[in-house]
Parts: structure tokens; C-alpha cells; sequence
């Protein structure tokens, strides 16, 4: 009896390990960099236009301190960040129901900003999609053309990039009116694009919901 009893224990064992592998090799490994949902966003001062910067504490600020331009600008305001390349194919596929999203909540209290690093990795060696990271378009005719109207930040030395933990593109953070974040997305998923729109506006609506009452 004894022996059928430890006979079953490793049977179970070895199932359950043979469980664990085919689940590992299902969901990647987490990267220990990653922020994660609750997190402080990391600040930033990121050029938009020759000599104009945007900071993320105009709009968003941590618990107990006050926005950057409190007196020009008091009001909270939820915020979503989407890291991008010009040469990062998925991007492109993700850009438009961005845009799409962006459109619906352009004049609410949430700002989108596209963080372009396409000059932080000019340097990488060989190249990507097809293209060589070195010959990779400028971001703001590039995405003209494609329609895109959301502003655009560039992290040119990559600084944001990897406070952010966003070399693997596309990378989507949301962020509440205190630099928490609340919502996150890594790469873009084929064949989920209406529910990429969705799940980011239900999102978008929670953090609106959330917002403090509009100073005046």
C-alpha cells in the first residue's frame, strides 16, 4: 500500500512539473525591470519642438505634491504613454487605433503622448523589419503622413526608454493623476485589435472617473 502511495506522490509530481514546462514555454518570462501596476511613474522632461520640453509632472504628480506649473496649469490629468520606432512594423499596426482612441478623448483630462526613440537606437548594429535601424525615418513627417495627429515626445538618448523598461516595441503605459500606474501593454497582439480599443477606453473612463474635481 505503501508503495502504490509513493508511486502515485511521483506520478503526480512528474505531472505537474511536465504542467509547469508547458506553461512556461505558453507565458514569457517576466522581466524583473518591468514596472508593474501600482508603481510611481517615472518622470520626465522630453523635447516635443526645438528648445520646448514637456514634463509629465505639468499633468501628473505623485500624492501630496503639486503639478510643475500648479498655478498656470492646477488641474489633474490622467495620462497615457505609447513608446514607439519608425521602424517597429507592430508600432505602425498600433499607432492608428491609438489615434482612433485619442480622437474620442482629445479634449477630456487625459493626455497621450508618443514617446519616439527611433534616434536613441540608430546606433544598434544590422537591422530590423527590413530596415536598417540608421536609415529609419524621422517620426514627425513619417506619421503625418500616416494620419497621426497625437504629439509626439523624443527620448533621442533613450533615458525615458529605459527608466521605462520600453526597449521592446510597442509599449503602452497608463497612468492616473498621481503617477500611478493603472494599466499596461507589451507588443501588439493581432486579431485583438477591437479589444485593444475597448479595454483602453474603459480604462481611459475609469481614470477620468477618478480624476479630482477641476480647479477654478
Amino acid at each position: 500500500m505503501k508503495l502504490k502511495f509513493l508511486q502515485l506522490f511521483f506520478i503526480v509530481g512528474f505531472l505537474t512539473l511536465l504542467s509547469a514546462q508547458d506553461d512556461s514555454k505558453k507565458q514569457p518570462a517576466l522581466d524583473p525591470l518591468d514596472l508593474k501596476i501600482g508603481d510611481e511613474a517615472p518622470s520626465f522632461a522630453l523635447m516635443y519642438a526645438p528648445g520646448k520640453f514637456q514634463f509629465l509632472k505639468n499633468w501628473s504628480e505623485v500624492e501630496g505634491k503639486k503639478l510643475r506649473k500648479n498655478v498656470t496649469q492646477p488641474n489633474r490629468h490622467a495620462v497615457i504613454l505609447s513608446f514607439f520606432a519608425t521602424w517597429c512594423q507592430p508600432c505602425m499596426k498600433e499607432l492608428p487605433l491609438l489615434e482612433k482612441v485619442y480622437q474620442e478623448y482629445k479634449d477630456t483630462r487625459i493626455k497621450f503622448f508618443l514617446i519616439d526613440i527611433t534616434d536613441a537606437t540608430r546606433n544598434n548594429p544590422g537591422e530590423v523589419y527590413g530596415i536598417k535601424y540608421a536609415d529609419a525615418p524621422e517620426a514627425e513627417g513619417f506619421l503625418k503622413k500616416k494620419g497621426m495627429t497625437m504629439p509626439i515626445l523624443y527620448d533621442r538618448r533613450g533615458h525615458t526608454m529605459k527608466r521605462y523598461n520600453a526597449m521592446k516595441l510597442p509599449r503602452l503605459f497608463v497612468m492616473d493623476g498621481y503617477r500611478k500606474l493603472t494599466f499596461m501593454r507589451k507588443g501588439f497582439h493581432e486579431g485583438e485589435e477591437e479589444k485593444f480599443v475597448r479595454e483602453l477606453s474603459e480604462e481611459i473612463d475609469k481614470r477620468l472617473a477618478e480624476l479630482p474635481p477641476l480647479v477654478k
